[in-house]
């Protein structure tokens, strides 16, 4: 008997505007201050590069409409080792971004409750309080998630663009001088600049990873990859350019919640708390989305006999209920062991482990349709995957050598299972 398919094009569509739109909006302009509006460089190639990786994943999905993502694309085109490679760096990458928004979530939330993240022990219960939320309410099914990323998603993506479009007509172009603050070449700000704001445009694939569990997934999943990127990315590029705008880059450095910030100086201290609200919101559905996605990878990797079988384990309700439980235990792993730096500095250290790990899949799957695609989207892959290269090298050392180690870490794993199934 056939599985039942309870997301449709909605839920879809949802799916990648939450996962985009979350802590990337509301924390980033915290990341890039240092750069100021020379960060308009990096958000540029990131779009664009965004925009093709979602054109890339849209072919793919067509072709092979399987639950995985770009896992199940890697083992198609390059075979079984390439295929645990991508599957487990993509894990990585989203359980580690479960933490990263998470914490943002804990910045937000101090914004209008200050008490509870006056300590980083606080900000990271905070955290973990919403973390947990999200993965009780997978636990109750895909149905059940899948409605409340439909909520969550129309929340926060109407107000976002509407803050963004108000907020044109306050901006201080001084804010926006000197261009280049940094005094670190163009070339290198841009660099820099890419891999910071590719997290706000990482998920763009997510429609892509529970494709068993979406309704005709062949015409379902392109129109909600392109459409959802494209909203996700044009509002919050919006957004977060005009918060440079509005709040003097030193105070925006070590801003916990820098949009709210910017609406409490501009419009005063209820449209703060206001921002903060729509924060919380946004980054919540941004968990809700990555616990489920996160599941839903390594569900994949455990039916092809590449991860243990206890993540391919299905309850009454078809939710794999071990690979829930596992993705949130490591996320809560890495939020306790890095709790004791700022806000911000850990949401920038998780941010950069994680869409290093992201980045990687999104390479391999442009090479997979360089490789086995049918019909035309040459170029546009061959651009992905120069884009994809091209953004990893700006991540820094410190966040490649933990990409790599937790990467070699899979190796005993494939080891494992390779033996088992002798």
């Amino acid at each position: 008997m056939n599985p039942p398919r309870p997301l449709g094009v909605w839920a879809a569509t949802a799916l990648v505007v939450g996962s985009m739109i979350g802590s990337g909006v509301f924390l980033l302009p915290a990341a890039l201050a240092p750069y100021g509006a020379a960060s308009l460089l990096g958000w540029a190639v990131a779009l664009a590069g965004a925009l093709l990786l979602a054109a890339t994943f849209a072919r793919l999905a067509v072709q092979w409409p399987h639950t995985g993502g770009p896992y199940a694309y890697t083992r198609r085109a390059f075979g079984e080792g390439a295929g645990f490679a991508i599957a487990w760096s993509y894990w990585v990458s989203i359980w580690s971004g479960m933490a990263a928004i998470a914490v943002a979530f804990a910045g937000s939330l101090g914004a209008l409750f200050p008490a509870l993240t006056a300590t980083p022990l606080r900000a990271a219960l905070c955290a973990l309080a919403a973390l947990w939320a999200c993965t009780l309410v997978n636990l109750a099914g895909l149905r059940e998630a899948g409605r409340m990323q439909v909520l969550l998603t129309a929340l926060k993506l109407l107000p976002l663009l509407l803050f963004g479009l108000v907020a044109l007509w306050w901006l201080e172009p001084g804010r926006y001088v000197p261009f280049n603050p940094s005094g670190q070449p163009l070339p290198q700000v841009t660099n820099t600049t890419v891999i910071l704001t590719m997290w706000a445009l990482c998920g763009l694939e997510v429609a892509t990873v529970p494709a068993g569990a979406i309704r005709d997934p062949a015409r379902t999943i392109p129109r909600a990859t392109v459409l959802g990127t494209l909203l996700a990315g044009v509002a919050t590029l919006l957004a977060c350019t005009a918060v440079i705008g509005l709040v003097p880059a030193d105070v925006l450095k070590t801003a916990g919640a820098p949009m709210a910030d910017a609406a409490a100086r501009t419009w005063g201290p209820g449209a703060g708390l206001a921002v903060a609200a729509l924060a919380a919101v946004a980054t919540f559905g941004a968990i809700n989305g990555w616990v489920l996605v996160c599941a839903q990878v390594s569900l994949a990797a455990a039916d092809d006999g590449l991860f243990p079988r206890a993540f391919a384990r299905r309850d009454a309700r078809g939710t794999p209920a071990f690979g829930l439980l596992a993705g949130s235990s490591l996320a809560t792993v890495l939020v306790i062991a890095s709790y004791s730096r700022s806000l911000v500095a850990l949401f920038t250290f998780i941010l950069l482990i994680s869409t290093s790990a992201i980045l990687l899949p999104y390479a391999a799957s442009s090479a997979a349709w360089l490789r086995c695609g049918r019909g035309g989207g040459r170029i546009v892959a061959a651009l992905a995957l120069l884009y994809s290269l091209y953004a990893l090298s700006g991540a820094g050392a410190e966040a490649l050598a933990w990409g790599a180690v937790l990467l070699l870490a899979g190796i005993p794993v494939y080891a494992w299972m390779r033996r088992a199934r002798r």
